[in-house]
């Protein structure tokens, strides 16, 4: 691609930390008391930060510069790395100041723009990350793009792009246009064929492209970082649900033993880590987020029941109460995630622990235990300290440590109850924003807790969640969500997404508890959510965007989250009533041949290809 060929050697970045470049705190900015705690961070950084709307492009075109749009999220390690080493840089900041309008971004506020951009950044880089860094013409069209860079390269591509505008403006300009018009061509380009391919092709085509990237040996995806991927691994177990095989259920099985047992769960205090960096689930960054632990809940409470296991319920369990404890607000709902950085700017140190610190506060029988069971011994894989992981059996740790199984039981117990009271005297910041999308994944989850586990805990914070739909997102005047809350105010509009996963939560109440107000409140989110993002041209992601890129698509990919016209879809098939099982109908056949030939990332659709099917209507 043009675009990538002219602008991408100046992003060949590394992963490498410089040592801290002078900061000076400038007077506070737009974003000073910002209701995003991620924005708000920003709010004395010596850059002058934008919020994202139309008067800053106004002031872009006025002023004839790039915009720098950045974006991250409170829970994010790298985007408190690059605020700390750049964006608190009194130079880095005077030169941005002086030849960028620059724009901050909370991707978990701006899901439509963050995505849109991270595709422009994978099409053109090959991968997108956080922090997503775009510059973007005065007129809305991405130029380059880049995500984490120390301070000194990242001062480089500033220089040599702002050299590059300054001298040759319109050429950069129309290469962003031509860039966009590229990327639209190979849109199109796939989506040249209306043909669907038939249920037991796309089912096949999703078991093959998973087992090409699945790793049979350790679990997961990938043979590098792993995330949970719960959108594929969620259809993966429907699939087997109507068709066992045993080589899917071992996958299965290994994949989420390891992720419970492994880094990618805080083995003390429940609740999943966002990823490891490691194909072995041992190292993970620790930022804890809402999605995640509302999805692996329900995954494990399905699996409980599919798989007929019922030490994952267990882990269901752990993870809904992880989320009743430390995610559930005072204003009602769930807030958006837990920091991965500490109160003292350390990644991970809230969860590490140093050998000296745990002879100091277990007996030794207990230290001997916990160094077995949850390989805490030698030197620390992390300079803040050991994470715990569990490498073994309890039963296998019994015999090395010569005890028997309830003594070693007995001796953890103890010992996590000690160790726990002595990390909550641990500070972790909380981004308390309450998001309506992810608060109707863990609407979801809590009703599969009532109804697997028989607990009014469950129930009561599904209830809790419905009166914040109609109190808090749902604004009556407009008949739309709102975006999220922060204290007790609604903020921003809602989203595809907002509309899909709360249509799913609402669902599942309903569906369990049978009351005709909710029922209402469902055929209201799914009338409103068909409405304002379908067409016959496809669907998009927010109502406007400013982004000149940011048109309609045939169909919308899964990523961490399920696709959200996938799960819409989903949604008004398993509701089956009209119209909205005809519109779910009519975007399917609106599905092309990328769906087959990229299934394992279109999962979620070809889980609604599999509902279909069972309802007799797929073939």
């Amino acid at each position: 691609m043009v675009l990538s060929r002219r602008i991408a050697p100046l992003l060949g970045l590394g992963l490498i930390i410089f040592s801290q470049t002078a900061m000076v705190l400038a007077k506070p900015n737009a974003l000073y008391h910002h209701p995003s705690p991620y924005l708000a961070m920003h709010g004395e950084d010596p850059v002058q930060w934008h919020e994202w709307n139309a008067q800053t492009l106004g002031l872009a075109r006025a002023q004839r510069k790039l915009l720098f749009v950045s974006s991250g999220y409170f829970a994010c390690h790298w985007c408190h790395v690059m605020q700390r080493e750049s964006y608190r840089n009194s130079a880095i900041a005077a030169y941005l100041n002086a030849h960028f309008i620059a724009v901050k971004v909370d991707r978990e506020i701006n899901t439509a723009l963050d995505t849109h951009l991270i595709e422009f950044v994978e099409h053109t880089q090959g991968f997108a990350g956080w922090p997503l860094n775009v510059f973007i013409t005065p007129e809305g069209y991405p130029l380059a793009g880049m995500v984490y860079a120390p301070a000194e390269q990242f001062r480089a591509v500033l220089e040599k792009i702002a050299t590059q505008w300054q001298a040759s403006p319109q050429k950069l300009s129309q290469l962003a246009r031509d860039g966009v018009e590229e990327m639209r061509k190979a849109s199109r380009d796939e989506e040249t064929s209306s043909a669907v391919a038939s249920t037991p092709a796309l089912i096949n085509a999703l078991l093959t492209q998973s087992f090409q990237l699945a790793d049979e040996l350790q679990g997961g995806f990938g043979e590098d970082t792993k995330f949970p991927s719960v959108p594929q691994l969620q259809v993966l177990l429907a699939v087997y649900a109507q068709q066992p095989q045993p080589r899917l259920k071992q996958f299965l099985d290994q994949t989420l033993g390891q992720m419970a047992r492994l880094g990618l769960r805080d083995q003390l205090n429940g609740g999943f880590f966002r990823y490891v960096v490691d194909p072995g689930w041992h190292t993970p960054h620790f930022e804890k987020m809402l999605y995640d632990n509302a999805q692996l809940a329900t995954l494990y409470l399905d699996a409980s029941e599919l798989l007929v296991e019922p030490g994952y319920a267990a882990i269901g369990r752990d993870t809904l109460d992880f989320m009743l404890r430390e995610l559930h607000t005072e204003e009602g709902g769930f807030a958006a995630s837990l920091s991965a950085v500490d109160a003292n700017g350390i990644e991970g140190g809230y969860y590490l622990w140093q050998q000296d610190e745990l002879k100091k506060l277990l007996t030794p029988d207990e230290l001997a235990a916990v160094q077995a069971f949850w390989r805490v011994e030698g030197s620390p894989e992390l300079a803040a300290g050991h994470h715990l992981i569990q490498t073994q059996s309890l039963e296998q740790t019994a015999k090395q440590l010569a005890i028997p199984a309830a003594a070693l039981t007995q001796r953890i117990e103890q010992a996590r109850q000690k160790m726990l009271q002595a990390r909550n005297q641990r500070h972790l910041p909380v981004d308390k924003k309450r998001l309506a999308s992810w608060n109707g994944l863990a609407l979801k989850a809590f009703v599969n807790g009532d109804r697997v586990l028989k607990q009014d805990k469950y129930r009561r914070a599904a209830q809790d969640i419905m009166q914040g739909l109609r109190r808090q997102w749902w604004n009556t005047k407009t008949r739309s969500l709102y975006r999220y809350v922060d204290n007790k105010k609604p903020l921003g509009e809602g989203t595809l997404e907002d509309y899909a996963y709360l249509a799913q939560g609402v669902y599942a109440y309903w569906r369990t508890y049978n009351s005709e107000q909710d029922k209402v409140v469902l055929e209201e989110l799914l009338a409103q959510a068909w409405q304002r993002f379908h067409s016959v041209k496809g669907w998009q992601l927010e109502q406007d965007s400013l982004l000149r890129f940011a048109g309609e698509q045939m169909q919308l990919k899964d990523n961490a989250l399920p696709s959200p016209s996938a799960t819409l879809i989903a949604v008004s098939l398993q509701y089956a009533k009209s119209p909205f099982v005809e519109q779910a109908q009519l975007a399917m056949r609106q599905s092309n041949l990328e769906v087959e030939s990229q299934a394992f990332w279109h999962a979620t659709l070809i889980g609604s290809f599999l509902i279909l099917q069972a309802q007799g209507g797929g073939g």
